[in-house]
């Protein structure tokens, strides 16, 4: 199954982006042997709209047209649930079990997401209650995609 990251703004060279791609890399080693990615990821660049609800609607739009509109949309929403790491694996491996295409990690920028991207979700996915700047968002994610395939493989990374 398909797996991409579409993040508003881009991530500079440093701790951040290391991170991510090493979590990014494992989850696609440890994916192939139960049909998940390798992860894509997706940059875009934040608008430049003064109005926060501008620059939100320029952004849906861009992230709308970046992504292959055949892959469900998980939006990454402070509004969202926050699912435990086996919960997470389960949705992922059932979407996958029932002939999902692929999946789309979206990060919005510092405004959010717009409502009508969130509406088109097909879940909103919250890391705690906390607001966290979107560098550490994205090493959340790629350490949680890395963690799902473990656990869908029966890997021991995952110790709970």
């Amino acid at each position: 199954m398909r797996v991409v990251v579409a993040a508003i703004g881009r991530l500079k060279a440093g701790p951040e982006r290391e991170l991510v791609a090493r979590y990014l890399e494992r989850a696609g080693q440890v994916g192939r042997g139960v049909a998940l990615g390798p992860v894509e990821v997706v940059e875009l660049d934040e608008s430049r709209a003064r109005r926060p609800e501008d620059r939100k609607r320029d952004e849906a739009a861009a992230l709308s047209a970046a992504l292959d509109p055949k892959l469900l949309i998980y939006a990454l929403d402070e509004g969202g649930k926050s699912p435990g790491s086996e919960a997470f694996a389960a949705d992922l491996g059932r979407r996958r079990d029932d002939g999902a295409a692929g999946v789309a990690f979206v990060i919005g920028g510092a405004d959010g997401l717009a409502a009508d991207l969130l509406a088109r979700a097909s879940a909103r996915v919250a890391f705690g209650a906390m607001t966290w700047p979107h560098q550490i968002v994205r090493v959340l994610l790629a350490e949680q995609l890395y963690r799902a395939a473990t656990i869908l493989a029966g890997h021991p990374y995952h110790r709970a």
